[in-house]
């Protein structure tokens, strides 16, 4: 794979220029953009599946009182094995499928798309952007896909912490209480993670004269950019959760600054706003760096594909 993309990939740090001769070519911008949903679609799906079991975990504990450790959480895994089964650890990821899939599509085809834009703005068409546009694009491209896909991202969570006999009621409970803090806690995410992501494949062309990196280089790059971003945000996601859930726990929370203050009144600024942090730096790089991994050979597998039956006319 390493030759195939070394000959194929595309940089997320670049815009691909498009010849006079595309449309001849088969590189239509409308392909290109179906190109972009397809790969992050299965992006996201592979990615989110593969961390589905922690993640459900993790929520669990956001959106509880009870003091979290790695030991806790190994027997929260456990015991819901023991009960219910191991497919039940996958409980909610239907949703998250049907959550993740457009979000996941959305984002990274925004993401193609704003960079294309900044990039003509700023004179970069073709190049890296430089750091404040390579921040921005990402920033808009999260907002953009988590207020279209909001409403899913709320039926996902409440499905990961309601008991299954009364699921089927969680999708007409679904209001736009927390939209806010969804988009104020994805911002700095998106915009933190695909800028590192960029930023590392940068530095890595620069000193290496390779501007394409091999997967598992791909791979790393992703999990930095998880590992960081999700850091960043944590504490938002922790409110956003807790907002989220209200109606399901029991709780009832008026703003964001009023369930921040909460948390951290009841439970500590640490223990409260960071719950669960040290699983998401287990499960938030591997995720993110699949993601990030897959939507570039996805890309790459897409435009070969399309220079094939090029080809073959």
């Amino acid at each position: 794979m390493g030759n195939a993309e070394h000959q194929g990939a595309l940089t997320k740090g670049e815009v691909l220029p498009r010849p006079a001769s595309s449309q001849s070519e088969g590189f239509k911008p409308g392909r290109s953009v179906l190109n972009s949903l397809l790969s992050g679609a299965f992006a996201g799906a592979v990615a989110k599946t593969a961390v589905a079991p922690l993640d459900r975990t993790k929520i669990i504990f956001q959106v509880s009182s009870n003091r979290f450790s790695a030991k806790e959480a190994y027997r929260l895994i456990y015991r819901t094995y023991l009960k219910d089964g191991f497919f039940s650890l996958w409980r909610g990821n239907s949703a998250t499928m049907v959550r993740v899939i457009p979000y996941a599509a959305i984002q990274f085809c925004a993401h193609e798309q704003y960079k294309r834009i900044l990039g003509q703005y700023y004179g970069f068409q073709g190049k890296a952007l430089p750091p404040v546009p390579r921040l921005l694009a990402g920033s808009l491209a999260g907002t953009t896909a988590a207020m279209i896909t909001y409403p899913l991202d709320m039926v996902r969570a409440r499905m990961a912490v309601t008991p299954k006999e009364i699921l089927q009621h969680t999708l007409v409970k679904i209001t736009q209480w927390g939209k806010k803090t969804n988009t104020n806690g994805v911002m700095p995410y998106a915009g933190l993670s695909f800028f590192t992501y960029e930023t590392l494949k940068k530095i890595h062309a620069e000193h290496t004269g390779r501007s394409h990196p091999f997967s598992y280089e791909r791979l790393a790059f992703g999990a930095c950019a998880g590992l960081i971003g999700q850091s960043a945000s944590y504490p938002l996601d922790v409110v956003r959760r807790r907002m989220q859930t209200a109606g399901v726990t029991g709780h009832t929370y008026g703003s964001i600054s009023g369930t921040m203050r909460e948390i951290v009144t009841e439970e500590g600024v640490i223990r409260g706003l960071y719950k669960g942090l040290s699983m998401n730096w287990v499960k938030g790089p591997i995720a993110v760096g699949i993601s990030f991994m897959t939507f570039d050979l996805m890309q790459i597998l897409l435009r070969k594909l399309q220079q094939f039956r090029h080809s073959a006319r």
